[in-house]
């Protein structure tokens, strides 16, 4: 086969894998641009922590062994480019430098690297996520050889890492190369600690031994220090927050919870450690004793104390709590009756379960009696229902609990007297324009309801009950007992409180808006009973003409539309008002409009004008030349949003054809005919101009002329729309009649719609309920946090909050949010408790409000401040300071244990070293953790070689001990 022996002879990719690996290590290092000459400046205090990190990272594989290759490095402004060449060829390479830079030692939060070495950049080689470890000395060496030889190629000054042995023991060795020198990272990892090694003394040794320096007078080590103790029990310290006695809630109030008031806090201590760090940044070798029988290190004198504090994982938060088990209800599955046992409300003839019925009987010519208004009849009633289906005292909810929530939903049935309550109900249905701040305002960004609304109420009210009484069961039972309340006011004619007047505001959630529904239905019954009660005893039509004139003020204020249906409807109270719906049966009705139809415009003048509402005051009608009267006219249906996604799916499914467009007009003008049959009964000889003057001013132009005298006139005529053959406006005047709103077909069929309105709610599952109101616990769990914030003034809970609330109405504005993303929301809401909560904690721990001198107290909270937002916290004056003095006693306190027995004492006392040396039980625990750092200028390998940086770093642990090294090497002859 000569081909493949062609193939043979030219085939010069012999490279073997350990090449390609070593090839593509410094593929990426020439990537991303780590070759050649590092520089920069100096390191600045600290910068370790306020700086910003970055990494990159990559895939390369040794054979079928995949590592990934990651840069970690501080972003630093660049530095100016004249720096490079004055460092001269001898200078060393900044990694170098950073091993003896003293300003970051024991940064509070870094990559383990730059606690260790102090490097400001490198570069780590590990397994990648799904490989084994590298555990093998061979393979080991073979990765070390690898990046030495890369590091050797490209010139490359940072240090290169690799990750050997299992990923929880962050073992790492590494190198780093500079011309003529070199760095051999190196580190030990034991379990038990060799007891030379537990104190400064013995770290001193290994070091000298390490370094091997063969001159005599060693050049200086310099010490860094580092002594941790930890604070786990706050035994003089309790933690206030007692969860609410459930039982007590009856009485109003309970442990800081109330019915419409979400509660807060955390149920345990959501502090669970403080860490003191004792250290000594900067000691010579021979100025401290420290070995196994002495120590001079004294945490109290120790000249810099930080401290971070342990939070609690988790901490079990009221709040939180509430709203997780309020979310938990959006999946449930049941219906209300599957709940409660099969429709509890059968009983009495199916009216309230079948809405052909409940329509017949509201339809019925007998007079509806009306009873004294009481909730708890009505509850009480329910309850012997729901008794006759189950155990006697099975209900999830007892009467009293139950009660309370409903005088607390509807504080006017506490009034039993029905005029009282006429009298409150039109103050409590919300004409107090409501308060203009910005909190109140959330609900148009949450589409939640107002904080002072039914809806708002029942949302924490539901909350509760699914908290603390019966969960899901007491859900469905409270909102079987609303809906009962509902029909019943309707039946009655009782307003609903807790709701702004008018249209259902679509700002709003459906189940608000629905209510609202609900509402303008009793308010149309009620203004149409009363007005047939006032035709029965004979009112005299004067009387309703000055309601009439009384709706006028009103409205003077809205001059263009009149909104004011209530008074005007309270002023058709004329015998014709029976009628209403029937104008077949108004035979002089008929007559005027074919008279109107077959005489002209002048004899229409001498009817009599109809449901005038006020004088227009500017306007005068064009051709009879007298003043235009605004008419009384039917208001607009009101419309919930579902109401009007229907409509406009039947107007959109009419199609393009002329007659879908005819047809689309007409369903669409059926207000605007109404308002024109008002306008003409109003207005007697007008004509479309005047309406159009007065109904839409802008499609009537007015320009000033000179007519054949020379005098300017104002000349005016319809508008190009309006002038197009076969116009909607033109069609309807034609077809209009002059028809008092009286007297008209109602626009709005309040009996149907509030039916609907009831069939709607009685239909609710306990998870549609949570997802309608779930906007409302949202809304009010995040007034709740911002009110508890507020006593606290913790600025980057400010922060969270304000983007739980952008967040918020970016998910809340949509109808059927995404599960993850309220939860999401609710995180947000627990995380900031949890801060709030903190905040308190550490506020009692360190006295905060017990502190008498002003300027301590100032101090002191800003300190827990700075607790509560940054990894770890500098103590100004140290042990001396006020807050080091607060420190000291707690650690004092926790130390004072219970008397021991004599001998078990004297063990414990001959127990372990580390406490016989530290002289200071009584006041301190022995150090959880003992960090040093050592570092030295030292020539190696030769007595002539390079003054070269060396650093050891050591961590001793109760149950871990590392040593990490770094030390350099002169290789110019080497």
């Amino acid at each position: 086969q000569p081909e493949s022996e062609v193939f043979e002879i030219t085939d010069f990719t012999t490279a073997s894998e350990w090449e390609r690996f070593i090839s593509k290590i410094e593929e990426v290092l020439n990537d991303w641009k780590l070759i050649g000459i590092s520089s920069g400046k100096p390191l600045d205090k600290g910068i370790f922590t306020t700086g910003t990190w970055e990494e990159k990272s990559d895939e390369i594989s040794f054979a079928d062994f995949r590592f990934s290759v990651t840069h970690h490095y501080l972003v630093q402004e660049p530095s100016d480019k004249d720096g490079k060449e004055e460092l001269g060829e001898d200078a060393l390479p900044l990694p170098m430098q950073d091993l003896l830079c003293m300003n970051n030692d024991f940064p509070p939060r870094a990559h383990c690297l730059v606690r260790w070495y102090g490097l400001r950049e490198f570069v780590v080689i590990a397994p990648a996520a799904n490989n084994d470890a590298v555990v093998s000395e061979s393979k080991c060496n073979l990765l070390l050889s690898s990046i030495s030889i890369a590091l050797g190629n490209t010139g490359c000054q940072v240090p290169l890492f690799v990750q050997i042995h299992h990923k929880w023991r962050r073992m790492y060795v590494g190198e780093c190369q500079g011309p003529g020198v070199r760095t051999d990272f190196e580190m030990v990892h034991l379990r038990k600690v060799p007891s030379q090694y537990t104190h400064l003394s013995g770290l001193l040794d290994i070091f000298k031994t390490k370094i091997g320096c063969p001159l005599t007078p060693l050049p200086p080590v310099s010490i860094a220090i580092r002594l941790t103790f930890v604070l786990q029990d706050w035994q003089q310290y309790f933690w206030p927050q007692q969860p609410p006695d459930i039982d007590a809630l009856v009485g109003g109030e309970v442990g800081g919870l109330e019915f419409g008031k979400l509660p807060f806090g955390a149920c345990e201590d959501p502090i669970s450690e403080l860490h003191l760090a004792t250290t000594w940044p900067h000691l010579a070798e021979g100025i401290i004793v420290d070995n196994d029988v002495y120590s001079d290190l004294d945490p109290l004198q120790a000249p810099q104390w930080s401290v971070r504090v342990r939070k609690a994982d988790n901490p079990q938060c009221l709040l939180g709590d509430f709203l997780t088990e309020f979310f938990k209800l959006c999946r449930r599955k049941e219906s209300t009756d599957e709940i409660l046992g099969r429709s509890a409300f059968d009983e009495e003839g199916k009216e309230v379960a079948d809405i052909s019925h409940a329509l017949s009987k509201l339809t019925e010519p007998a007079p509806v009696p009306i009873p004294k208004l009481s909730v708890t009849n009505m509850v009480h009633s329910a309850k012997k229902k729901i008794r006759k289906h189950r155990g006697v005292d099975e209900s999830p909810l007892n009467n009293d609990v139950l009660n309370t929530i409903l005088l607390f939903l509807f504080p006017d049935a506490a009034e039993k007297l029905a005029d009282v309550f006429e009298s409150r109900a039109s103050t409590s249905a919300g004409n107090n324009p409501p308060p203009e701040n910005e909190d109140y305002n959330l609900f148009n960004q949450f589409k939640s309801a107002p904080s002072d609304s039914l809806t708002y109420k029942l949302a924490l009210c539901l909350c509760m009950i699914n908290f603390y009484h019966g969960g899901v069961k007491g859900v469905a039972h409270l909102w079987q007992e609303f809906v009962l309340e509902m029909r019943y006011r309707w039946e009655n004619n009782y307003l609903i409180p807790g709701l702004a007047n008018g249209c259902p505001d679509l700002r709003c959630c459906l189940l608000h808006q629905k209510l609202q529904m609900l509402n303008c239905c009793i308010e149309r019954k009620k203004a149409r009973d009363e007005g047939k009660r006032g035709s029965m005893s004979d009112r005299s039509p004067g009387g309703a003409s000055g309601d009439g004139a009384k709706g006028g003020d009103h409205s003077a204020d809205n001059p263009d539309k009149e909104k004011e249906f209530g008074k005007s409807w309270e002023s058709w109270s004329d015998s014709e008002e029976e009628f209403f719906e029937c104008l077949s049966d108004t035979e002089d009705l008929k007559g005027n409009g074919q008279e109107n139809g077959k005489k002209g415009a002048k004899e229409s003048v001498n009817l009599k004008p109809e449901g005038r509402l006020h004088p227009h005051g500017k306007l005068m009608l064009l051709h009879p030349g007298e003043p235009l009267y605004v008419p009384i006219t039917q208001e607009p249906a009101p419309m919930t949003e579902d109401l009007l996604e229907e409509q406009s799916e039947v107007l959109a499914k009419l199609g393009t054809s002329a007659e879908g467009a005819h047809l689309r007009a007409r369903m669409q003008s059926a207000c605007l005919l109404s308002d024109m049959e008002s306008f003409k009964a109003a207005n007697p000889g007008c004509c479309l101009e005047d309406f159009v003057r007065w109904y839409s001013p802008r499609d009537y132009i007015e320009e000033e002329v000179v007519d054949e005298k020379g005098n300017k006139v104002i000349r005016g005529e319809l508008s190009a729309r309006m002038k197009i053959p076969s116009n909607m406006w033109v069609e309807a005047w034609e077809t209009a009649k002059p028809v008092p709103a009286r007297r008209q077909k109602r626009l709005f069929d309040d009996t149907r719609e509030a039916e609907k309105v009831l069939h709607y709610l009685a239909v609710q599952k306990p998870a549609d309920l949570a997802r309608h109101l779930l906007p409302c616990i949202i809304h009010a769990a995040v007034l709740k946090v911002k009110e508890e914030e507020a006593l606290e003034d913790i600025s980057s809970v400010k922060k969270i909050i304000k983007q739980i609330i952008s967040h918020s109405s970016k998910v809340l504005r949509f109808p059927s949010p995404e599960d993850k993303k309220l939860e999401e929301i609710i995180a947000q809401i627990m995380s900031v408790e949890a801060i709030i909560a903190r905040a308190r904690s550490l506020k009692a721990k360190f006295g905060v409000e017990k502190c008498e001198n002003e300027e301590e107290k100032e101090d002191l909270q800003r300190f827990v401040n700075s607790l509560l937002e940054q990894p770890e916290v500098a103590v100004v004056g140290a042990g001396r300071g006020p807050a080091g003095s607060i420190i000291h006693k707690l650690f004092v306190n926790a130390q004072r244990v219970p008397a021991v027995p004599p001998l078990e004492e004297e063990l414990r006392r001959s127990g372990s070293q580390e406490e016989r040396r530290q002289g200071l039980q009584s006041e301190f625990p022995p150090p959880t953790g003992r960090e040093v750092i050592l570092r030295a200028s030292v020539p190696r390998p030769a007595p002539y070689s390079k003054a070269l940086p060396q650093r050891m770093y050591s961590v001793l642990t109760r149950e871990d001990f590392r040593l990490a090294g770094a030390f350099s090497a002169d290789t110019t002859f080497f």
